[in-house]
């Protein structure tokens, strides 16, 4: 009898320790695609949407975001709370929950491995070691007490040391995290939501080496299960992951109430399986979803055509149950001026006259119809809706206006030729090269580009290259104009302004713009909290860009996502990617 009741004892203490069992059920899976392949899941090394859309389910930063709140709101996720911020927003003191652990993995040689503060603590010291060349490290260069110094160390004798503590990285036990800023900086907590802030373990990056880009290990809902690049992706549910009950208060519109009716009070998560195809061709994709073969696809312009009346799906498509999501994505789209070109750059009157009437002549409403299909709205600042520093009333003071471009290029000296094409002040020929990529978009684009220059007598070139040789070029100030979007990285608008500040020239500054009024309002906005005299230094900000004419501004894009009758829950998020912990399928309805 002793021998009995010992022994049932001993198995309740052992069920005691196991982790909480999340309700993912195998049967449910998620069916999606990617139109372009990732570049690896090591987060320190890409930027990648599709990279990041995976590794989000996979690794867990300090914060998260809650799932249904807009704008977008950070809520705790690996700690107790939102950290403790003290020494005028120099210190910040993350608290972590205990019993958090990382998916199952050789490199842990058969044991369970709890998540600590230190493993954080190494996530942010890797971001920042030279042999890695993180294109991430910008988040944290110069910000952290101590840390530079043992870059500059790194530097001189080729090895960086992990084990060395730092003030500005402090673990004084395996559940704090104190870092100390040598300036305070507000904007920096969003960053450790993103993929790159979560916690990497030393043990999984050492048994890996330079493969661990291909075998991420993390503490989120999901882990890889299969991965052939270029082709699939596939994502198993975490057996350690701790789970939570969906509870989210929502925006109070009836897709929210609908999606809390559907989903309130769920263990989640629920899909037990993702699998990702990779599909390039849009009418590929397409078929994929009408024939029920993917779960949710985000509609490009053209099928917008087809499928949508006034922004809302015709009644034939409705008929079979699939739901629309539409918003304003948090991103803008802009053709930027290089500012070390020849004949474009420059800060003289004559040069800032010239990239004015330039923007001034594209015509912004031809690319929402002919390229966008509708699916887009004029941009009036680099802050788009939805993100913190956007002024719903500010209005850019470049807006199209051909017949004004004309004089401003008379005034300043360019003059029409008998062949009607305008030359230089000084005399000698004026023509532009707008770069672009092999696709559709970019050459009805180029299209509107001609046609808007013809109409001041402006001759350009629309020379053609990969977007990667783009990209690259940019990087390095080499082309004079190029057009391309960005996306929030963070729900904060500065995100969106750092991209002209003089000190990330050849670091995303693409066309090495340096201006001392720009840069002294952006470095006094980039220390502020979010509030009035912040919004009015943003404002600022983009009447300075405006006055120098940096880029031609051009839109805001509405995108449009489609959902099977049988995905509960869904609703994307304008900043976190890997939404799939928070969904159901419920395709036996």
């Amino acid at each position: 009898m002793k021998s009995s009741l010992t022994a049932v004892l001993t198995a309740l203490l052992c069920s005691l320790s196991l982790p909480a069992i999340a309700a993912a059920d195998p049967n449910k899976v998620l069916h999606l695609s990617f139109e372009a392949a990732d570049d690896g899941f090591d987060s320190m090394r890409t930027n990648s949407t599709y990279s990041n859309w995976v590794s989000d389910a996979i690794f867990e930063g300090l914060v998260t975001y809650d799932y249904l709140a807009r704008p977008a709101k950070l809520v705790p996720n690996t700690i107790e709370s939102l950290p403790e911020i003290t020494d005028g927003g120099k210190t910040l003191t993350f608290r972590l929950k205990k019993g958090i652990y990382f998916s199952p993995d050789p490199a842990f040689k058969g044991q369970r491995r709890e998540l600590h503060a230190s493993d954080y603590a190494y996530t942010f010291k890797r971001l920042l070691d030279p042999n890695n060349r993180s294109v991430q490290s910008r988040v944290l260069d110069g910000k952290l007490i101590g840390l530079d110094e043992l870059v500059a160390a790194a530097k001189k004798t080729g090895k960086f040391d992990y084990d060395k503590p730092i003030a500005g990285l402090e673990t004084p036990d395996n559940y704090t995290l104190i870092m100390r800023l040598k300036v305070a900086d507000p904007a920096l907590i969003y960053y450790l939501a993103k993929p790159l802030g979560g916690a990497v373990a030393r043990e999984v990056v050492e048994h890996y080496g330079e493969a661990v880009n291909q075998h991420p290990v993390g503490t989120g809902a999901y882990m890889l299960k299969q991965y052939v690049p270029r082709s699939k992706i596939i994502l198993e549910a975490n057996p350690e992951y701790r789970g939570f009950v969906w509870d989210f208060k929502g925006t109070g519109s009836e897709w929210d109430k609908q999606i809390i009716k559907d989903m309130k009070g769920k263990q989640m998560p629920q899909v037990g399986r993702v699998e990702i195809a990779i599909i390039e061709e849009e009418q590929s994709r397409w078929l994929a979803f009408d024939s029920g073969q993917l779960d949710f696809e985000m509609l490009v312009p053209a099928a917008s055509v087809k499928l949508l009346d006034q922004g809302k799906l015709k009644p034939e498509f409705a008929a079979k149950g699939l739901r629309l999501y539409r918003f304003v994505e948090p991103g803008v789209t802009r053709t930027y001026f290089n500012f070390e070109d020849p004949t474009v750059g420059g800060y003289t009157k004559d040069k800032i006259a010239l990239r004015r009437a330039i923007a001034l002549s594209f015509n912004h409403q031809e690319e929402i119809d002919q390229v966008w299909f509708g699916q887009a709205i004029k941009a009036q600042g680099m802050v788009p809706p939805d993100v913190v520093g956007h002024d719903a009333s500010y209005r850019n003071s470049n807006a199209y206006d051909p017949k004004l471009a004309n004089k401003l290029l008379d005034r300043f000296g360019y003059k029409r030729g008998e062949d009607g094409f305008r030359s230089m002040p000084d005399g000698s020929p004026l023509k532009l090269r707008i770069h672009s990529a092999p696709k559709t978009k970019d050459y009805a684009r180029m299209e509107i580009w001609k046609r808007s220059l013809d109409k001041i007598g402006i001759r350009a070139e629309f020379p053609v290259a990969g977007f990667a040789d783009n990209l690259k070029s940019a990087y390095q100030c080499k082309l004079m104009m190029f057009g391309m979007g960005y996306t929030a990285d963070i729900p904060d608008g500065i995100d969106f302004l750092e991209a002209y500040a003089g000190s990330n020239a050849y670091r995303g500054n693409f066309g090495c713009y340096k201006s001392a009024a720009f840069d002294e309002a952006y470095e006094k906005a980039r220390l502020m909290p979010e509030g009035p005299e912040r919004q009015k230094l943003f404002n600022t900000i983009e009447r300075v860009m405006e006055a120098d004419t940096v880029h031609s501004l051009e839109l805001w894009r509405l995108r449009n996502w489609l959902i099977q009758p049988w995905v509960k829950g869904y609703k994307t998020h304008p900043i976190m990617r890997g939404d799939w912990r928070f969904l159901d399928v419920e395709k036996s309805k």
